[in-house]
């Protein structure tokens, strides 16, 4: 009989060429493999054109309520519209990518989404704008209900962690780019000639999208059938896991939201006063998150994916309770750490989405995605609502019961795992 070292030996050695085998017929993209460098710029560029487009208005909000002599709340409605619809629509556009494939519907939605975003500026009333608004934000739906399903069925497992967290990055810059070009666009020119100049850049980041997105190989089509629709989707609300990631989702982007829709007001405002070309200029800190959201899989292979989300939200933590100093120094600080806590949490929560989902994926990432964008129009408005009711401490007072929220979740998850068998680690 051989010793217990040897039969160890002998696993590992017949492990590790299962493996090989399975590595040399996987005809999935590597990073450095053909096609990924192109595979990643393509989605890199949709995020971006996703995002700019999406949060467009968010730090024109002061300029908006002065042109149409509105509130905050009502202008806020501007941003809070365009996620609710994306929100609303993600799961049936998830449908149709299992249908029609991930590249057509991603085609397709930003073809539609960069046509409105031509017509935004000419919005002649505040209620026009917001309808416009939820037409764009139902459009970009098909883009996150197919990126994630798309890099997942194209993409190495070993490899996804770091391809999707390539995708949020655009996502970060495409924020970050937006709102920079906007505000000074706007300070020159006004808020309609910056959303028509957004508006062509999202054109051009779609057409390059659609030139090198490389067409799927693995890509099966699905049943558009409701029944079959309606049991993948209460399969996997039924996953206690995936419910728990779905609400760090919805959490982590109400504390983004509320910040980011109030931040223009609040630095517009005394004692800071700044002018709005400089109020574009503080979302240059979404580098950070292009960052964090990037390493995402090096800190999930040194931390394991809840001590990532404890480490995520221990930063938001730290950067909304810096951002309540009355020095302009100390509020960028801030908002770098909470830019950075939630590009890292969120990349960390969409990918386990991703990896614990074995059937109808993109299903799977679209509850995701819808959860998200309720918590960034919830968080949107009830941010704006705070702030009028007690300034930017009740704004952070909110962010810090969401964060509380995203703790509770996964100490929740770490008990439950020690009970059973580790889904996620």
């Amino acid at each position: 009989m051989p010793s217990v070292s040897t039969e160890a030996s002998t696993t590992v050695g017949a492990e590790s060429t299962t493996s090989s085998r399975s590595n040399a017929t996987d005809s999935r993209v590597t990073p450095g493999g053909p096609g990924y460098r192109r595979m990643s710029l393509a989605l890199f560029l949709a995020g971006v054109a996703t995002f700019a487009l999406l949060y467009s208005t968010q730090a024109l909000l002061p300029l908006i309520s002065d042109g149409f002599g509105s509130t905050a709340s009502a202008a806020s409605w501007t941003v809070s519209a365009a996620t609710g619809a994306l929100a609303l629509f993600v799961l049936p556009m998830s449908a149709l990518s299992e249908r029609f494939g991930r590249r057509t519907l991603m085609t397709a939605s930003l073809a539609v989404a960069v046509t409105v975003g031509l017509l935004v500026p000419f919005a002649p009333s505040l209620g026009a704008l917001v309808v416009l608004r939820a037409v764009q934000g139902a459009a970009l739906a098909g883009v996150p209900a197919s990126a994630t399903a798309y890099l997942a069925e194209e993409v190495r497992p070993e490899a996804l962690i770091t391809a999707i967290g390539l995708f949020v990055a655009g996502n970060s810059v495409g924020g970050m780019s937006g709102r920079v070009v906007t505000g000074w666009v706007a300070q020159e020119w006004g808020w309609r000639v910056a959303l028509g100049v957004l508006g062509l850049i999202a054109v051009g980041c779609a057409a390059a999208f659609r030139l090198l997105l490389p067409a799927p190989k693995h890509f099966a089509a699905g049943s558009l059938r409701p029944a079959v629709l309606g049991r993948t989707v209460r399969a996997h609300l039924a996953d206690p896991l995936l419910r728990r990631l779905y609400a760090v989702g919805a959490l982590f982007m109400t504390v983004f939201g509320a910040v980011y829709t109030v931040i223009g007001y609040r630095l517009t405002d005394a004692p800071f006063s700044l002018p709005q070309g400089v109020i574009g200029s503080v979302f240059l800190v979404y580098l950070v998150g292009t960052v964090s959201a990037s390493t995402a899989g090096k800190l999930v292979g040194r931390l394991g994916r809840r001590g990532a989300l404890y480490l995520a939200g221990g930063t938001t933590t730290a950067g909304l309770l810096v951002s309540l100093s009355g020095s302009l120094v100390l509020v960028l600080v801030g908002l770098v750490l909470i830019t950075a806590g939630f590009f890292a949490g969120h990349a960390v929560a969409s990918s386990a989405v991703s990896h614990t989902a074995k059937r109808g994926r993109a299903q799977a990432s679209a509850l995701y995605q819808s959860a998200y964008y309720v918590g960034s129009s919830a968080g949107s408005t009830l941010g704006a609502v705070a702030f009028h009711a007690g300034g930017w401490s009740a704004t952070v007072s909110l962010g810090m019961l969401a964060v509380a929220g995203v703790v509770g979740i996964t100490v929740v998850g770490s008990r439950a795992a020690r009970r059973g068998p580790v889904t996620v680690r």
